[in-house]
């Protein structure tokens, strides 16, 4: 496609979900609602159309060589159709949060103050080999009351069309605009350009996958955008952890889907447990065909699957099940190596001690921290948000998973009796 014919697609995209946002910011939680229940239904019912679109994107993807991380974040299977349309249920089932009040005060000339909860309006998502976010993000933003242009990766463009197809669908059947879901098909590097420079129409621009992405994205945007860039997840094994509920947590958080953001890529050991710790973990890891990346003083702890780790190991997004792994001195080592090598995305300690515990929540800076707990919750599902549009590494506004609350904002709305200024 011509690039002017390509701008004028991608703004006509845009052109179209500012009208439909105006719709779905005044639409009725009933509607909402209907619209992602039937949405569930639909999945369900068009199981089959689904995996056929799915795998045309999967056979193309393994004759263009791509990489076992990536099929896997690319397939969808009847269990993952089944978890998407149970996350349509739930995101429908939460409250709306259009329209609510977070506070109010009032001022002693008795105006009344107070912040209600607004949608952002037009959000844009650049993602890649994902079709599960075609649909995750548009729940959210629907029942949040925006509207949302996806922009896709080549890779999943089937997929992609196959579930846009449903959603529009999906609102048809409950009285919204179908132009609130954008589904921008070029597969042209310059209709992403030009989604990037869309602030006339797009609110906020989020892209989701690896750091180049990420960072192409935020270079060219004009508008505000949500980074998530990578995920270098830490583990500390503080010098009180009970060792065998650690070694769960470590390995859950390697092994279960080593390719995902939430994956654990760097293991701590507190110099008083490495001893007992590290060949657990060589056992148990390596025998799942883990290899470790490890510091001096673990390298002999870690067997033959270990080999000494190159300067950039720490604060790699492996990507594999490949473990990067050093022992520190004390909590303070621990959390300055997270501070120079982490991501902002999740840290995790492991330990008894209620103080220690407490110093690590506060101290380590993540968009989630957790004590004695998998790297693996830092996931709207996991933690309640019924589904997530991605994880917010940057602090403004929204800072870990967001869902359907993070996809809104407030303003300030007063009620007077007449009261003027003086």
């Amino acid at each position: 496609m011509e690039e002017r014919n390509i701008r004028e697609a991608v703004r006509l995209a845009g052109r179209k979900a500012k009208e439909a946002s105006r719709n779905m910011a005044a639409a009725s939680p009933a509607a909402k609602k209907r619209a992602l229940e039937t949405m569930a239904e639909l999945l369900r019912e068009k199981e089959g159309e689904l995996l056929v679109a799915n795998g045309r994107d999967l056979e193309a993807a393994r004759l263009a060589g791509l990489d076992g991380p990536r099929m896997d974040r690319l397939r969808l299977t009847p269990a993952i159709l089944a978890d998407m349309a149970e996350a349509c249920r739930y995101v429908a089932d939460l409250p709306d949060p259009v329209g609510a009040m977070d506070s109010q005060w009032q001022r002693p000339n008795g105006l009344l103050v107070g912040r209600m909860r607004v949608p952002l309006g037009v959000v844009a998502m650049v993602y890649e080999a994902r079709p599960n976010v075609t649909v995750e993000a548009s729940i959210l933003c629907l029942k949040a009351g925006n509207a949302v242009i996806l922009r896709g990766g080549s890779e999943a463009l089937h997929s992609n069309v196959a579930l846009a197809r449903l959603l529009h669908e999906a609102l048809d059947a409950a009285g919204l605009p179908g132009d609130a879901v954008q589904f921008i098909d070029i597969t042209s590097h310059e209709a992403v350009s030009e989604l990037c420079r869309l602030d006339e129409y797009v609110d906020v621009l989020i892209p989701r996958g690896g750091e180049s992405l990420v960072r192409a994205v935020t270079s060219q945007a004009t508008m505000p955008v949500l980074k998530h860039y990578k995920g270098v997840c830490h583990a500390f094994i503080d010098e009180s952890a009970d060792l065998p509920q650690a070694l769960e947590i470590v390995y859950n958080g390697k092994v279960q889907r080593p390719g995902v953001c939430n994956a654990l890529e760097c293991l701590l050991v507190h110099e008083s447990a490495a001893e007992s710790f590290l060949p657990m973990v060589a056992e148990r890891l390596g025998s799942a065909g883990v290899s470790f990346r490890a510091d001096e003083r673990s390298l002999p702890l870690l067997g033959a699957n270990a080999v000494p780790a190159a300067p950039d190991d720490f604060g790699r997004e492996f990507h594999d099940l490949i473990l990067a792994v050093r022992v520190v001195r004390d909590m303070d080592e621990a959390l300055s190596h997270i501070a120079a090598y982490g991501s902002n995305h999740t840290e995790v300690i492991c330990t008894r001690n209620h103080v220690n515990a407490m110093r690590f929540l506060r101290e380590a800076d993540a968009s989630m921290v957790a004590v004695n707990a998998s790297t693996r919750f830092n996931d709207g599902g996991q933690l309640g948000l019924g589904a997530e549009i991605g994880i917010s590494t940057s602090k403004l506004h929204a800072y870990g998973p967001m869902g359907v609350q993070e996809l809104t904002t407030t303003k300030f709305v007063v009620f007077g009796q007449g009261q003027v200024r003086k």
